[in-house]
């Protein structure tokens, strides 16, 4: 399994930004197995949550293991604290990175298929709205959605008055990073409008898969966005199961998202530790 840094300058961001990719390019098949055919890799663009990076997915869950036993790319960026949006006054176009840039410089770079169809985006808290954001926005190039621990709750991050508690809470910061937030409701940033907008023009929704634990904050949000899916004729699974907002949840419910996401599930290779004894 190749587990490859790579540094890349974005026309977006307007800067150098590091990048973490998954590749079962090196698999070993054991004697016996089948060697999987030589075409084009099937993709999932991974997101990570608020204080994290690039570096946090690999470090918190087993997804380079999921990822070789079903012969999936993984793609992980940096959304620093930006929720995945854009933000025009700092030139900080992150949805237009994750969204389009950033598809189209990995899929120069690497085999990856080019296929809707074969094209998916996940994440976790911010970052499982920057999936629902962001896979909505540009539902042509991603087939499939996934969001784990959803930071959906924008009805009411857009009447907050806090200025209190951790930085990230506060109106300021969300304004910061959302912008006007009288407009936020009827603005690209928030899914449920776009997933409207959408529907106007009569264009395919992508399939749709959300998890929240029981004992998660933000599970009210969740299951209020997977209500609203189900409303507007989305093709949406949604699952709680037992787990806070942490880690040893996502470590779980990635390997369903991978599960659910039309992958091609096959064997795990030679590897360290797995030796076939």
């Amino acid at each position: 399994m190749a587990l490859i840094q790579v540094n890349l300058f974005s026309s977006s961001l307007m800067r150098t930004v590091p990048i973490h990719v998954i590749l079962p390019v090196d698999k070993l098949p054991f004697p016996g197995q089948v060697k999987r055919e030589e075409k084009p890799y099937k993709t999932l663009y991974l997101l990570h949550g608020i204080l994290g990076n690039y570096i946090d997915w690999v470090s918190g869950t087993r997804i380079q293991r999921f990822a070789e036993e079903y012969d999936l790319a993984v793609v992980m960026p940096s959304g620093e604290n930006a929720f995945y949006v854009d933000q025009p006054d700092s030139h900080d176009f992150y949805g237009e990175f994750v969204g389009k840039e950033l598809v189209e410089l990995t899929r120069r770079m690497f085999p990856l298929s080019h296929k809707r169809e074969d094209t998916f985006i996940a994440g976790l808290s911010m970052g499982g709205y920057g999936a629902m954001r962001n896979g909505l926005k540009y539902a042509d190039t991603f087939g499939c959605i996934a969001a784990l621990s959803g930071a959906f709750h924008l009805e009411e991050m857009a009447t907050r008055s806090n200025e209190e508690g951790i930085f990230f809470s506060t109106r300021t910061f969300i304004q910061s990073r959302l912008g006007d937030l009288s407009q936020l409701l009827e603005s690209d940033k928030n899914p449920k409008f776009l997933v409207e907008q959408r529907k106007k023009s009569e264009k395919p929704l992508p399939k749709i898969y959300m998890a929240c634990g029981d004992k998660d904050g933000l599970l009210e949000s969740n299951r209020d966005m997977a209500d609203f899916l189900k409303l507007q004729g989305a093709d949406v699974t949604f699952e709680i199961g037992p787990g806070a907002h942490e880690w040893d949840f996502w470590d779980t419910y990635i390997k369903r998202v991978i599960q659910w996401l039309p992958t091609e599930k096959s064997e795990l290779g030679v590897s360290s530790g797995n030796v076939g004894i």
